[in-house]
């Protein structure tokens, strides 16, 4: 059974509603309200390409150079493990590839990605890319699974959308 109600601003007999005296957030700009009032979800994340954690290092490579993409999510039973790029192709592989390119891909991949959640609002993402320095942001929802990826690119585009 509920407790009673009082009158406006009041929650249960004699307690102050916490939301009553609500000030809604004010913005330097539209684009910070736009990345601010929109979710991750909204941002273009597909498509995007995954790989076998056990794949070798030899099939990402050659996976990164015929579909010309810069970035392999790696996954193990079908949950992100780690994401596999261009840079850890040249400072983790390219000085021994033929002593390793046999090897998994998760020996080499970044693990634990930084992520954002779909349900986050998109200067999550901005805030991914721009402030931690990430190319490559995996997507998930909130019972973390893998739902696309983000890059500059794709934010950039979608930034444009709150200008026009």
């Amino acid at each position: 059974m509920d407790p009673p109600k009082s009158p406006a601003g009041r929650g249960a007999v004699g307690i102050p509603d916490p939301l009553s005296n609500f000030d809604p957030p004010e913005y330097r700009d539209s684009t910070a309200e736009f990345l601010a009032e929109h979710q991750v979800d909204e941002i273009c994340s597909q498509p995007y390409l995954t790989i076998d954690a056990e794949r070798s290092v030899e099939d990402a490579i050659a996976e990164l150079h015929e579909t010309g993409v810069s970035s392999l999510l790696v996954t193990r039973e079908d949950r992100l493990i780690g994401i596999f790029t261009e840079r850890d192709v040249l400072e983790k592989v390219a000085e021994r590839y033929e002593r390793v390119r046999g090897l998994p891909v998760e020996d080499f991949m970044t693990a634990a990605p930084t992520i954002v959640y779909s349900e986050n609002p998109s200067a999550s993402a901005v805030a991914a890319i721009a402030i931690a320095g990430h190319r490559h942001v995996p997507v998930v929802n909130m019972d973390e699974q893998l739902l696309g990826i983000v890059s500059p690119r794709r934010v950039f585009r979608f930034i444009e959308e709150s200008w026009s």
